[in-house]
């Protein structure tokens, strides 16, 4: 079955288990730090952040376009309001606000769900040019 997986599909589900991860271990450092999130930024973390390109990733099986576009736009959009919140806002949940004792960690999760977020995104992309060359 795995000879059947194209390789960009396999770098792409790369990509959102590793935002999946790194999304954990970067909530254990908001837990860890007192970093409060509002309601709605609460159901943005879980709905969009969290669920989106996972449902995304099992959606390219039966519906590719639908499923990359998904994942380009909850990748896209998490991009957004991560990059906004932890380095742009001044606000509790910017970097350089955190607890010095947890700061490292949320620091290095904030710029890994950058990369795993712009990469996804970019691959996403890419792939629904390629789907829609071929369809």
């Amino acid at each position: 079955m795995t000879q059947n997986i194209p390789s960009a599909w396999r770098w792409l589900a790369a990509a959102v288990a590793a935002h999946l991860a790194v999304s954990i271990v970067h909530g254990t450092a908001h837990t860890g730090a007192h970093v409060e999130q509002s309601a709605p930024a609460l159901a943005f973390v879980f709905v969009v952040i969290l669920a989106g390109p996972v449902v995304g990733l099992f959606l390219t099986w039966p519906a590719p376009r639908l499923g990359l576009w998904l994942i380009a736009a909850t990748m896209a959009g998490s991009l957004l309001f991560g990059v906004v919140n932890h380095f742009v806002f001044d606000s509790p949940d910017h970097v350089a606000h955190v607890a010095p004792e947890w700061r490292a960690l949320f620091g290095w999760t904030a710029v890994l769900l950058a990369v795993t977020e712009a990469l996804a995104t970019a691959l996403a992309i890419r792939e629904v040019g390629l789907t829609t060359k071929v369809a």
